[in-house]
């Protein structure tokens, strides 16, 4: 496996394995002709995709969903699994249920999807840490963001330090979350492709909910950063 990619192997308790391989250096191409209606781009459109109809016929990321979507078409979302990730020559092994480890899985797919709404999650995918917590999906969505805005600084772009763009990326995650669970709503017999989006849009809500209402949830876990700045302050 290149180590540009991340596999996911998912063992179920009826003991059938499936796999996917998520490249980090390139996009998914759109497929010729016999792809499932629910893939089009008019098929329950996110409302604010940038994309025409008139000029790309397929959702790019419901396109990168057809391998997930046919794993877990009739499985439902609290079924019990195995997981193993493989990501930057290292192996993380968890047993959770198949809608938090399928979560996981297309929170990476979709940066690399080719869907211009996610692309912008790339640099955090490149770093991509497996079945993250809500916290850990917060210090990472922040930091990444101002690690980006570092990097804008350093070659004389404008920094957004008070984070109002990762506001708008957020929102604009929450909406897309919502027509993708729609469009798998619509594909699958079961539940646990649509449950995966309800988690991920949790997670992009809690990313939200600490830009706009932080209530001191990371104060402990980054004490020596505000114990310093106390101290200078006397």
């Amino acid at each position: 496996m290149s180590g540009n990619n991340v596999q996911y192997c998912f063992e179920f308790s009826d003991g059938s394995e499936w796999r996917c391989d998520v490249a980090m250096d390139s996009e998914y191409q759109e497929r010729s002709a016999e792809l499932p209606e629910w893939t089009r781009l008019g098929f329950y459109q996110c409302s604010h995709c940038p994309l025409s109809t008139t000029e790309v016929n397929y959702c790019p990321y419901a396109v990168a969903l057809l391998g997930p979507a046919k794993a877990t078409a009739d499985r439902p979302s609290h079924e019990p699994v195995a997981v193993s990730v493989n990501v930057r020559d290292r192996e993380v092994r968890a047993e959770t249920t198949l809608q938090r480890a399928m979560g996981s899985l297309l929170g990476l797919i979709g940066p690399f999807s080719g869907c211009p709404v996610t692309a912008i999650l790339r640099p955090m995918a490149r770093y991509h840490l497996p079945l993250s917590s809500p916290e850990e999906t917060v210090v990472r969505a922040f930091s990444t963001y101002l690690l980006g805005q570092y990097l804008r600084d350093q070659h004389n772009e404008s920094a957004d330090w008070s984070m109002q763009g990762l506001r708008r990326i957020y929102a604009d995650l929450r909406q897309l979350n919502l027509g993708m669970s729609q469009r798998l709503r619509a594909s699958q017999k079961e539940d646990a492709g649509v449950n995966s989006f309800v988690l991920l849009d949790l997670l992009a809500a809690d990313v939200g909910y600490a830009l706009d209402q932080y209530e001191g949830e990371l104060d402990e876990s980054f004490g020596e950063f505000l114990s310093d700045a106390s101290r200078k302050t006397e």
